[in-house]
């Protein structure tokens, strides 16, 4: 068991060394980067982050930025090629297993080819409905294990109990195996392409998906947006999904951001389910040392089998820099269930506050 987890890292290391040394000679470069994310949080009508009917205090990985490691390669081909690739795990730090208990380079796993006209990668990775919410995150990317723009409008907990593109999982959508994307900039404008091969014998449709996302940057505003279709592991069955964002920075520094999703998914011949997300939040700095951030969210599900439902969750960090690498911030996070959302055992309101640490390397 200790074998299979600490070889990945003692490779990585290795290749960090030998990058090292070869550098001068072949102007190839290998990054080992990281973030560590810890956390106790009080949750009440919540088991961490899932409904419930009573309280919890538990320590939490990756409360404000997702833990993982990953290893980014270049080499400098030539006349403006570059070979690339990127190796990526989520950490549990509370027990220092990896994220999935199935996939060890979880986040990404890719390799491609990098020019002038932009990038092509093949391999493990993000869809282009998570590319589009990143920069246009109200919350910035932070809890992302209860942050609305990435587990809906994003598809990472999309929680339709089918498989909708090469997945590997029946409750999410946000990364994709066996895929091809390409992604260019142009005068600030990026075009992005992707299709995910199904590979399912015999049925070239069958859990691919293929989508394309646009985004906009012009000094302090950048625009996002994007499309992916993912079909079920018969063809069958579809779901798709769109995303829309801007942010703008203002005077101070003070950052607002607001996004939309949508997504609409056949969970049946007959029956369909509809995901709407609607985001608005910004980030304020105090000073040099302090940053303030709020957010709310609402969701509302429509399905053709039960009632309209839905929640509204507002969320709140306070950071304080320690260093140019790490951060000590304080969490509060209230959600308001509608019409049952979250299942008639549980509360219908729940809370939780955090206080953790943060450092990237």
């Amino acid at each position: 068991m200790h074998r299979t987890l600490f070889s990945p890292v003692a490779m990585a290391s290795l290749c960090v060394l030998s990058a090292a040394s070869a550098q001068a000679q072949d102007q190839s470069s290998v990054r080992l980067y990281g973030i560590v994310d810890m956390a106790v949080r009080r949750a009440s009508g919540l088991t961490e982050f899932t409904p419930s009917n009573s309280s919890l205090t538990t320590m939490v990985s990756g409360l404000n930025n997702t833990s993982r490691w990953g290893v980014r390669v270049q080499e400098d081909l030539g006349s403006g090629f570059s070979a690339q690739a990127q190796l990526e795990s989520g950490i549990n730090v509370k027990n220092g297993m990896p994220a999935s208990s199935t996939i060890y380079f979880d986040r990404q796993s890719w390799v491609g080819l990098g020019s002038r006209w932009g990038t092509l990668s093949m391999g493990r990775q993000t869809t282009l409905l998570a590319d589009a919410v990143s920069p246009v995150d109200p919350l910035g990317m932070r809890l992302a294990s209860f942050n609305p723009s990435i587990n809906v409008a994003a598809l990472s907990q999309h929680q339709l109990g089918i498989g909708f593109g090469a997945t590997g999982s029946s409750t999410g959508s946000y990364r994709l195996n066996n895929s091809i994307k390409y992604s260019g900039e142009f005068n600030g404008f990026n075009l992005r392409l992707m299709h995910g091969f199904g590979e399912v014998a015999g049925n070239s449709g069958a859990l691919s998906s293929t989508g394309v996302g646009l985004g906009y940057k012009a000094g302090k505003l950048q625009l996002s947006a994007a499309h992916q279709g993912f079909q079920n592991s018969t063809d069958a069955l579809s779901l798709r999904g769109h995303v829309l964002g801007a942010a703008y920075v203002m005077s101070g520094d003070i950052r607002v951001a607001g996004i939309y999703g949508r997504s609409k998914a056949d969970t049946s011949a007959t029956a369909h389910t509809t995901l709407r997300t609607v985001g608005l939040g910004t980030t304020v700095p105090m000073g040099a040392k302090i940053d303030l951030t709020l957010a709310h969210y609402r969701v509302s599900r429509d399905r053709s089998a039960g009632a309209d439902d839905g929640y509204g969750r507002t969320a709140a960090f306070a950071e304080y820099k320690l260093s140019k690498r790490s951060v000590a911030y304080l969490e509060f996070d209230h959600t308001a269930w509608r019409g049952n959302f979250q299942g008639t055992a549980n509360k219908s309101k729940a809370t939780g506050l955090g206080v953790g640490i943060r450092h990237s390397f």
